[in-house]
């Protein structure tokens, strides 16, 4: 058997379980970073699921009016009289949304009336034609309403709690991520797979947390964290498996990584 301390499969075998156990750790940690990702920035816009809006709210802050409030100040729908537009865009713009949108004192008035005699033509889940969108955007029950009767105001991340974060993830990430890079050199799979991966994963890591900032300064920012992200801790753990399956694969002397060095160079 060839020994080589550049070479994971050479490793005895208390070695390669010891590495094995800590990339399975790792692994657990990558998960419950995602998850901790995922329940930190998930409410941010006050709607079920992580979006890209969550992580906009985060980073540069939201300062949107409610879906249904835009629509109406647009012009649509086409027949809503002013006074109806004006009681509308009061409603909305209030801190009573639940409480006036059908309230009985308004009478015919009342929002719930407003919208029940101006949108569900088109807006409920019954209506037949070509401007039938219920099925889409509903508009029968309140429950439907207020997902676009809310206003989005979201203040952005200090920057000192943002400038800790980036103090803590980036050395600590770049650290991890140099270890990896290192396992994965030492396996036997191809070298130019290995220095795709780890310009990738190297990359990702770059533009993830390089992204936080831009975020703050630029709308749609916030979309380089995701793929950024994305791309780091997906590939990470395709790195991280190549190298578990590498640490179990028989040793062969073909297998050999060659070295790092031209051996014809003299080592120049």
């Amino acid at each position: 058997m060839i020994s080589s301390p550049f070479c994971l499969r050479a490793l005895p075998f208390g070695m390669r379980l010891g590495l094995s156990a800590l990339i399975g750790v790792l692994a657990i940690g990558i998960a419950a970073s995602i998850a901790h990702v995922h329940d930190h920035y998930e409410n941010r816009d006050d709607r079920p699921g992580l979006t890209l809006d969550d992580l906009e709210g985060a980073y540069r802050g939201l300062d949107r009016p409610a879906q249904l409030l835009t629509t109406i100040e647009a012009g649509h729908p086409a027949d809503l009289d002013p006074e109806s537009k004006k009681i509308l865009g009061d409603w909305l713009r209030g801190d009573r949304v639940v409480e006036s949108y059908d309230d009985l004192d308004l009478g015919d008035f009342a929002p719930a009336e407003l919208i029940a005699v101006h949108c569900l033509q088109c807006h409920s889940r019954q209506s037949t034609g070509e401007s039938a969108v219920g099925e889409r955007l509903p508009l029968d029950y309140f429950d439907d309403v207020k997902l676009l009767a809310y206003s989005q105001r979201v203040e952005p991340t200090p920057a000192a709690v943002l400038t800790a974060s980036t103090h803590a993830h980036a050395l600590s990430l770049a650290t991890l991520t140099l270890v990896v890079a290192l396992l994965a050199w030492c396996t036997s799979w191809p070298r130019r797979l290995i220095s795709i991966s780890i310009a990738a994963i190297g990359l990702g890591l770059l533009f993830d947390i390089g992204g936080w900032w831009l975020a703050r300064e630029v709308a749609g920012g916030a979309g380089v964290v995701a793929v950024a992200g994305s791309v780091y801790n997906g590939g990470t753990g395709l790195v991280l498996l190549a190298v578990l399956i590498d640490l179990w694969l028989p040793l062969k002397k073909d297998t050999l990584p060659p070295p790092l060095t031209d051996p014809a160079s003299g080592g120049d």
